[in-house]
């Protein structure tokens, strides 16, 4: 790595340095994501003191609607730029974190596209960033290998592999690693920034491009603010505009209103939107946390063919097939269960039942969590959809309304799914603390999308006493009853040298604090970097 000496004006690293950082922490990468920094840092503040504003509107009864200042731009008869020729089959996409096997495994396994997560799958310590870009650099150049030290196993690419996508992290979340001008600088340029600058043009040369999931946007504004940066990112280093590619998630409530003009701003950029279901339900609870009508049932009873996800997901479709670009499907997190034939079944059901309501509804691709699945997810899609795409099927039978996406899901509560929660909520937040981001729970993949629902569920039952189906109220005492229970449950479970009690310490701070904390990352981030200098 660098010296102060030798690092470009007005950058300080507070990472440690190591072996090989010095490939991905060059003057010139560094040089380049500070310039993105410096240029946009101003419209990143804005952006994100103007989504405070908003929830402060959300909180005293507002709701969202489509916006009648973009009603031209969603009547309008427009396209997205052609679809590069790679990247026009995406039927199954596989999600997960940046380590060196599971990205030579992902690469592999069949799947039309890997989805590099430096976001929800990825705690974001600074060995997990630097590694996981330097393994990303050497997949590119398909030099990339692993020898697991616990089996002998050596893994290597094949021939034939899936395309590569990158997700940074969303716009709210700093590096505090690195310092530009005296401040931390976005952890969403860092990812992006050192990504691009070293794999676009070896991409390019290799028949691909550099392709990007963009998460967490709330607004058009935020993603034009991405297609300025994406401009800005290509001019420096003398490519074409429209090189990169961008699938937005809509993972927002406020971004469900919103998918026309997303897709407007990005257009010379966009490679369409994704359901991204999980963040999506965690989003609605959030942001009408503060309304008692909005209260919502066990999460286990909130599935994709509730009405508001239905809606949101049929609207997905149809505003992407208009524009002739990709309408991407969600996650199926199942893992299979290698020692209980029946119970797998009984998984490996729900994952084909579910890739058929996608196909059939329209879309053109779906997300899985392991390996395990692709063959399951492309063999429904392969029955269903004989093209590349369904981008032809135009959808203008689905009329959705403001109502359809704010319908409230009805159910009950019961002590299991309080159990649940806090049970995943503190068995997550203790492997995040540990470094790792991507984690296997109940025989389902889990990543910071379904803590966060975890403890804004819970949050949202104490703030608005909601009652149990046996009648008692969901306070504040109950629930550290409960979280007392389960955590001795996890610790007796769990090997010595874990983080539970902070993580209990934090998801107790979480559900209690009087006010909603927006991101269980942001405080969770501040545990991983105390000792930062």
């Amino acid at each position: 790595m660098a010296t102060t000496t030798e690092l470009p004006r007005g950058i300080v690293i507070r990472g440690v340095p190591k072996a090989g950082y010095t490939e991905v922490l060059t003057a010139e990468a560094l040089a380049f994501v500070a310039g993105l920094e410096r240029k946009f840092r101003p419209e990143r503040i804005r952006l994100l003191d103007r989504r405070a504003e908003i929830r402060q509107r959300l909180d005293v009864g507002w709701k969202p609607d489509f916006l009648p200042e973009t009603k031209a731009i969603r009547d309008g008869d427009w396209r997205i730029a052609a679809i590069p020729r790679d990247i026009r089959d995406r039927r199954v996409e596989i999600t997960g974190p940046t380590d060196r096997k599971m990205v030579i495994n992902a690469l592999n396994c069949g799947a039309n596209v890997y989805m590099a997560d430096f976001e929800d799958a990825t705690t974001p310590s600074w060995d997990n960033l630097i590694e996981g870009q330097a393994n990303l650099i050497d997949a590119v150049r398909r030099r990339i290998s692993f020898d697991d030290p616990e089996t002998g196993r050596h893994y290597a690419l094949h021939d034939h592999t899936a395309a590569l996508f990158v997700r940074p992290r969303g716009w709210h979340l700093p590096e505090k690693h690195v310092l530009v001008d005296g401040k931390p600088m976005s952890g969403a340029l860092f990812d992006f920034g050192l990504f691009f600058f070293h794999n676009a043009r070896e991409l390019l040369a290799r028949g691909t491009g550099p392709y990007f999931y963009l998460p967490k946007i709330e607004s058009h504004l935020e993603a034009r603010l991405w297609n300025d940066v994406f401009v800005e990112a290509q001019a420096e280093l003398g490519l074409q505009k429209g090189t990169i590619r961008a699938t937005v998630l809509i993972e927002t409530i406020m971004a469900a209103f919103e998918m026309d003009e997303i897709l407007w701003e990005l257009r010379e950029h966009s490679a369409g939107l994704n359901c991204g279901r999980w963040d999506y339900i965690y989003s609605f609870i959030k942001k009408f946390a503060e309304d008692p009508n909005c209260v919502m049932p066990d999460r286990a009873q909130v599935t994709m063919t509730s009405h508001f996800l239905r809606s949101y997901s049929l609207l997905l479709i149809k505003t992407c097939h208009r524009r002739e670009i990709h309408a991407m499907g969600g996650m199926a997190a199942q893992i299979p269960i290698r020692d209980d034939p029946a119970a797998n079944e009984t998984a490996m059901e729900k994952v084909r039942a579910d890739k058929e309501r996608e196909v059939g509804d329209g879309h053109d691709g779906t997300w899985v969590a392991h390996p395990g699945l692709v063959a399951i997810a492309k063999g429904v899609f392969d029955r269903e959809m004989p093209l590349p795409n369904q981008i032809a099927r135009k959808r203008q039978d689905v009329h959705v309304a403001a109502h359809d996406l704010l319908a409230i899901p009805q159910g009950t509560i019961s002590e299991a799914g309080l159990r649940q929660n806090l049970n995943v909520g503190i068995g997550y937040i203790e492997a995040w603390l540990r470094g790792t981001g991507c984690v296997p729970l109940y025989h389902l993949m889990e990543d910071a999308a379904t803590a966060e629902i975890s403890r804004a569920q819970i949050w949202q039952w104490i703030r608005h006493r909601a009652r149990l189906e046996d009648g008692r109220i969901i306070d504040a005492g109950l629930c550290r009853e409960l979280l007392g229970e389960e955590l001795e449950k996890l610790r007796h479970s769990a090997a010595d040298g874990g983080r539970y009690d902070d993580a209990a310490k934090l998801f107790r701070e979480l559900i209690e604090t009087p006010t909603f904390p927006e991101f269980m990352t942001l405080p969770a981030y501040d545990m991983i970097t105390a000792d930062i200098a």
